[in-house]
């Protein structure tokens, strides 16, 4: 999207307003005409454009405007995009949720995101089965023409993304391979660093790489929660690969149930292997939990909550397109019953 330089100002100032609501921050772009008018404004001004006010907040116009020049000199300099969430490029599955960004930042080609979409996301302490199946799951997936959407991290993240730009250019003349990475920070600088040549790859392939962040904001620890809402939300449904208890990946899933998606967990999840790894895990977690250094909800958010919540099994893509087809909890309900095994 293409605009004025006092118009991305405005836009940059208003995305970085942490206490404001995605409405709110509509609301306040809307009745102002430049950045210079919102520095202007007090917390009482801001208070009284979107009708609420706010709590114990730290609010400096000034320093605002100031990162948001600094973000839209970088943004010149290193090539990246923006779209607004009123833009009609937005996209449209992200629109849908009520804490969608109220801006996205990226590099590449957004277009991957209009077409079939899949999120795939597990454990950084990914077993060999899981790393395998990652992997061909992404590599069928984009096969068939659809886009894997994860976050670049160590373990399921990026061997996702691997299968998908393994797939390009695609069988039979058909282009496909493509991925895109959501980043918990700027989008000017890759997480994890040692995953640059992999989002280099994204990019080569025709991916995309996307963040709600401005340019020059870190990755901390809360950004990387805030960045599993985007995963989720992005795709019609989620494929969690591997997932001990409290893991990063089970927040991600919480997301598409909240959103209303469908949610699915690969055979892999459920393999000898992959109960060890969570067996090591609760033990840990119970410990924490006992010396009050971790809360028991981390202990009790498991695949196994999911399933018996509904959540269907797979054991690759082209069982994923069946299980999508068919009547909703048939699977779930053929488990529980035990007609169906886990793996």
């Amino acid at each position: 999207m293409q605009n004025n330089v006092s118009d991305v100002i405005l836009l940059l100032s208003v995305a970085q307003i942490n206490f404001l609501t995605l409405k709110e921050k509509i609301i306040l772009q809307k009745n102002l005409d430049s950045a210079d008018a919102l520095a202007l404004l007090s917390i009482n001004d801001i208070a009284s454009i979107i009708g609420r006010i706010p709590g114990s907040v730290s609010w400096n116009g000034a320093e605002t405007i100031r990162i948001a020049r600094l973000s839209e000199r970088i943004m010149r300099k290193c090539s990246i995009a923006y779209m607004p969430y009123f833009s009609p490029l937005y996209p449209a599955l992200l629109r849908e949720v009520p804490d969608a960004p109220f801006m996205l930042f990226y590099r590449g080609c957004l277009d991957i995101l209009y077409g079939q979409t899949v999120s795939v996301v597990g454990t950084r302490r990914l077993t060999p089965a899981g790393s395998k199946a990652a992997y061909s799951f992404a590599y069928e997936a984009a096969v068939g023409g659809c886009t894997v959407v994860s976050g670049l991290a160590y373990g399921a993240d990026g061997k996702a993304h691997e299968g998908a730009v393994a797939a390009f250019p695609g069988r039979n003349g058909n282009t496909c391979g493509h991925t895109a990475a959501v980043l918990p920070g700027g989008i000017d600088t890759i997480v994890p660093q040692a995953h640059t040549r992999l989002a280099v790859r994204i990019l080569e392939t025709g991916g995309c790489i996307l963040s709600e962040y401005l340019p020059g904001v870190p990755a901390e620890p809360w950004r990387f929660v805030q960045r599993n809402r985007i995963i989720a939300a992005l795709s019609p449904a989620t494929v969690v690969i591997q997932a001990p208890p409290g893991s990063g990946a089970l927040l991600t899933a919480g997301f598409a149930v909240d959103y209303n998606r469908d949610l699915l967990f690969h055979t892999a999840a459920f393999c000898a292997e992959a109960e060890t790894v969570a067996q090591t895990v609760r033990n840990h977690l119970q410990t924490e939990v006992s010396r009050g250094k971790s809360k028991r909800w981390k202990l009790e958010n498991t695949p196994e909550k999911y399933l018996y919540d509904g959540a269907p099994v797979i054991k690759d893509y082209n069982d994923y397109r069946l299980c999508l087809a068919e009547a909703p909890g048939e699977r779930s309900d053929k488990v529980k019953e035990g007609q169906l095994p886990l793996f």
